[in-house]
């Protein structure tokens, strides 16, 4: 499959590989980027174009960059190696490895290399912007309403409850770290010694329980590989700290949601998001339905 030409001009700007033969390949797998292989005289890099329009999905670029740059301090992050200004052009590290899947990362072990390679993460240095879902959700509402995205129904019938978690997860919250916030399988890279972590474009300071649960949902976990996640991340196991992941991990699904259903509005990308988001609110629901729920926010809050 032959690169395009947007991304054949893209490439004249960098000067990494200026005046050297290169080979550019699509990238499968993202939803918001278009993402490329470039080979040039036995090297490979990453190339990486923004979306169409991802302002609306409160993507910064400059905070993409930045972010980026600072997680790859402890190497667990893709080094950047160029940043084109104006075209927001970005040329990283190939890390060697397989990408995860669901599949691959449920087990016991897996979920002891995920926690190892979050403490690297929250440890790196802070972030440039924080992150909020709580408040995401609110601009999304806004994008929504301004851009007649239909979102589905009874969607906003949720947001008192959605009030209500919130209330919770911020009775005891932990000190805000450099977060990812959108941890699906396939941004995990295992290099043979560590799981690196890829895609900054949403990261920002938060609470790190959002990852950990955020993680777990795009994961699939059960409960059971929840709490080993919480135990090797918290060196012990923590009934409150495996509540909140539990309700960020519902979070994720109330938010990406919204995510989708603007992705399906704007996007060029050729994927169903009215299916992506349509499944990730059944998700939501199932929960927001459940007696689980007033138990977790009960053990989250005391």
């Amino acid at each position: 499959m032959q690169a395009n030409k947007r991304a054949e001009e893209a490439a004249k700007r960098v000067s990494l590989w200026k005046g050297r033969p290169v080979v550019i390949s699509p990238l499968s797998g993202g939803l918001t980027n278009e993402n490329y292989l470039v080979e040039s005289e036995g090297n490979r890099y990453v190339m990486r174009l923004p979306g169409q329009s991802t302002e609306l999905l409160s993507i910064d670029r400059e905070n993409e960059v930045y972010n980026t740059k600072a997680a790859a301090s402890t190497r667990i992050g893709p080094k950047v190696l160029e940043h084109v200004p104006g075209v927001d052009v970005m040329v990283l590290e190939f890390i060697v490895g397989p990408t995860m899947s669901a599949k691959t990362l449920q087990s016991p072990r897996m979920t002891a290399r995920m926690a190892q390679s979050f403490h690297r993460l929250h440890a790196a240095p802070r972030f440039l912007h924080d992150f909020n879902m709580f408040r995401l959700i609110e601009y999304y509402l806004g994008i929504v309403d301004e851009h007649d995205v239909t979102i589905p129904d009874g969607y906003r019938d949720w947001l008192p409850q959605v009030a209500d978690i919130e209330r919770a997860v911020t009775v005891a919250p932990l000190a805000l770290a450099p977060c990812h916030n959108d941890l699906l399988c396939e941004n995990f890279i295992d290099d043979g010694v560590a799981l690196r972590i890829v895609d900054y474009e949403l990261s920002g300071n938060n609470d790190p329980c959002f990852d950990l649960g955020n993680t777990a949902q795009e994961a699939e976990f059960d409960q059971e590989l929840r709490a080993a996640l919480c135990e090797a991340y918290f060196g012990k196991g923590d009934g409150r700290q495996l509540a909140r992941m539990n309700l960020f991990a519902l979070m994720s699904d109330v938010g990406w949601t919204l995510w989708g259903a603007i992705q399906a509005k704007i996007s060029a990308v050729d994927y169903d998001f009215r299916g992506y988001y349509t499944g990730r609110w059944e998700r939501a629901l199932e929960v927001l339905g459940s007696r689980r729920l007033p138990r977790w926010m009960n053990e989250a809050a005391n």
